[in-house]
């Protein structure tokens, strides 16, 4: 499928999501995995965080993942600025949107999943928004850890973050959700690609699985209004592959919390500095 349709488009603008079916084939799926497991077999890459530990008990450990290929490999640098990708995050923005980040989770049997977050917190887009592609190179469910997306939170300010519990999430932080707001799942089938705003709260579950990986491609954009975006994610790519000069955003401004007056829950906007407390307030 080449460009969303009206109701697509409609769905992205109400809930800041669409799940588009088979943007990729299942021979160019294929080849990705066929790529990036033979890259994985060959060394540690940057981003690695911290390399590949064979001896390791963690699955994540023995297979840790790419972040920023498209900086030294051409393949992911091609998928990134695609032109299916290009039309799709065109379409559902409103304009053509710049490139700033791929990544490759592999997921073995065994490994955690991600707590839940939104990835405006880490870009920090000025004006406007983030989009991330989530492609699927594996059939995703909830046995091996597919994502979770939390319906009703795509108008969202950032939120504060809290600790999360590391036993089942690789990431240490997570925000919290009222009662009124649950993840759901997103099963996914290979060459599908989820498309999401950076208000979007979402994470993964743990791959419970002894033999399949749940492996996706990931891109992460900012629109096309965008001015500035954080220092990790320079140098900012047009979709053609050239460099654009984007400012340096330098601070997140506030976050919300979630409050409770007289039994109506809604958000408080804080500094982040004072956001430790104010969650303690108001739990």
């Amino acid at each position: 499928m080449t460009n969303p349709s009206q109701l697509q488009i409609d769905q992205f603008e109400r809930d800041g999501y669409v799940l588009a079916p088979a943007v990729f084939s299942p021979a160019e799926v294929a080849a990705y995995i066929d790529h990036y497991m033979t890259m994985r077999a060959a060394g540690s890459y940057p981003g690695d965080s911290g390399g590949v530990d064979i001896g390791s008990n963690d699955p994540l450990k023995k297979f840790p993942r790419m972040i920023h290929m498209h900086r030294w490999d051409e393949v992911s640098l091609r998928w990134m600025t695609d032109a299916r990708l290009n039309a799709w995050i065109t379409a559902l923005t409103g304009s053509e949107p710049y490139a700033t980040q791929t990544m490759l989770y592999f997921k073995p049997p065994g490994a955690r999943g991600q707590a839940l977050h939104q990835d405006q917190f880490y870009l920090r887009t000025q004006p406007g928004t983030c989009v991330a592609a989530w492609m699927a190179l594996d059939t995703c469910d909830t046995q091996n850890g597919c994502l979770l997306v939390v319906p009703g939170s795509a108008k969202l300010p950032v939120l504060c973050t809290q600790t999360a519990d590391t036993t089942v999430s690789f990431t240490d932080v997570t925000v919290p959700l009222p009662d009124h707001l649950a993840p759901v799942p997103v099963e996914m089938e290979p060459g599908d690609v989820l498309f999401f705003n950076g208000s979007v709260i979402h994470g993964s579950l743990p791959n419970l699985t002894t033999d399949r990986f749940r492996r996706a491609l990931i891109g992460h954009y900012v629109t096309g209004n965008a001015e500035q975006v954080a220092a990790y994610y320079h140098p900012v790519l047009r979709m053609d592959g050239t460099e654009v000069a984007l400012g340096i955003s330098e601070h997140g401004g506030p976050c919300g919390v979630w409050t409770d007056v007289d039994g109506v829950r809604d958000l408080e906007m804080v500094d982040p500095r004072e956001a430790e407390g104010a969650l303690a307030l108001h739990e």
